[in-house]
């Protein structure tokens, strides 16, 4: 756990002042593109308001297409992409979130130095937990050059990669973030990529070749964006998915963390999905202890979870949400395995995680498997927090993918 502490907590700190958005279907509806009727009709991007500002769209949003870019901005590259002649853009887009409607989301777009951006590949990068609160949006941290994930977008940007990082729904834009929501964070993988094929002025090619690539929480999103991809987004030609340390069953996922000194992620889940679901009504269920708990989780980066170490659900709630049919009615709609992407994937896992547990990754690999998918399967002695050790092997996945190279098959 120290590991994953030292990984995760890098600029992370401060608050949201969020409010809950409480507008949604009880049932989850189809991604439509286009499906936000009646509003104003989407213009084309606009140059990007200073500060906090930018990460506030108009309401209502327009009536644009998933990966449309609302508006952009550069910012001074970090250290680490600046040294590398990268051009580092900040940018709000139009996604879809889990009941399929239109949403606005923030991220970042790096444009390698030194190459032909037009004949570019595109990486859309999936984060790993960074908390609930706005302040610990990856595109803040990257602009200022603390982002855990630095390392990983950098060595992307030297293989002369566009990278695509999402900040995902409600994670610096206003709103919930919605943690471990698997639909409405593979579409907001997906609609960065697609943004960084319409970014204003040098940008890839429209057919360019796009990849996902994300651990832990950004691992779900990757697989979910893989699985999403086929129906969400038939355009994009995409040619594989590397994804590791997988919460592909979140049900399992909670029957590890309770009581463990990470239940806080567990609860960061919850609230995740209360802002996606409003039929679910978390608080409904809290104490005013809980209330207290929660509202320090949806303020805080996550470094918030510690103040929450060995406590379990009947320390917050009057009952356990996750009793009741409509939680695990949405639990069951977020698991992973049952539509395999079409391009081969490199899954890898620890076999010491006791954040996500080993079984759920090599559950999920069989499911591909068993489903005709081509997976490449790779574990690593280690806990979660030792997951950046195989970056790596996912790069040289990647990079076989782009050049149109065969890859191993675990199936």
């Amino acid at each position: 756990m120290v590991a994953l502490l030292a990984l995760v907590l890098a600029g992370c700190g401060g608050s949201s002042g969020k409010g809950k958005n409480r507008d949604g279907d009880d049932a989850a509806a189809p991604a439509v593109p286009g499906g936000n009727a009646g509003a104003p009709a989407y213009t084309g991007p606009t140059r990007g308001a200073a500060g906090d500002s930018f990460y506030r769209p108009a309401d209502p949003l327009p009536a644009g297409k998933p990966g449309d870019v609302l508006s952009y901005r550069t910012v001074p590259a970090p250290a680490q992409l600046a040294s590398l002649g990268a051009t580092v853009y900040q940018v709000l887009y139009l996604s879809t979130d889990a009941l399929g409607k239109p949403a606005a989301v923030s991220g970042t777009i790096v444009l390698p130095g030194g190459v032909d951006v037009s004949k570019a590949p595109v990486l859309s990068y999936a984060a790993g937990s960074h908390g609930i609160g706005d302040r610990c949006a990856p595109s803040k941290g990257i602009a200022d050059g603390s982002d855990y994930g630095l390392d990983e977008i950098a060595a992307a940007a030297r293989h002369g990669w566009v990278v695509a990082a999402t900040d995902y729904q409600g994670l610096g834009t206003p709103g919930e973030h919605t943690y471990v929501v698997g639909r409405a964070e593979g579409h907001a993988v997906i609609d960065a990529a697609r943004a960084a094929l319409r970014l204003p002025g040098a940008h890839p090619a429209a057919n360019a070749k796009v990849a996902y690539w994300g651990y832990s929480q950004g691992g779900g999103a990757a697989a979910w964006a893989g699985e999403l991809t086929a129906t969400y987004a038939p355009e994009l030609a995409l040619v594989g998915v590397a994804a590791g340390g997988v919460p592909a069953d979140l049900a399992e996922v909670s029957k590890v963390l309770e009581g463990s000194q990470q239940v806080g992620l567990q609860f960061m889940a919850a609230v995740g999905f209360d802002a996606a679901y409003p039929e679910l009504r978390l608080d409904s269920f809290l104490t005013p202890a809980g209330r207290t708990a929660i509202d320090a989780l949806r303020a805080g980066c996550l470094d918030a979870i510690a103040g929450l170490a060995g406590k379990g659900t009947a320390d917050i709630a009057t009952i356990n949400p996750l009793s009741t049919a409509v939680w695990q009615k949405r639990l069951a709609e977020n698991k992973l395995g049952s539509a395999p992407p079409s391009v081969p994937l490199f899954l890898y896992h620890g076999t010491k995680d006791v954040t996500v547990a080993y079984p759920q990754g090599e559950a999920l690999m069989r499911a591909y498997c068993a489903k005709g998918a081509t997976v490449t399967w790779q574990t690593f002695d280690g806990d979660h927090g030792a997951g950046t050790a195989v970056a790596p092997a996912a790069l040289d996945f990647l990079t076989a993918r782009y050049a149109n190279l065969p890859t191993p098959n675990t199936c």
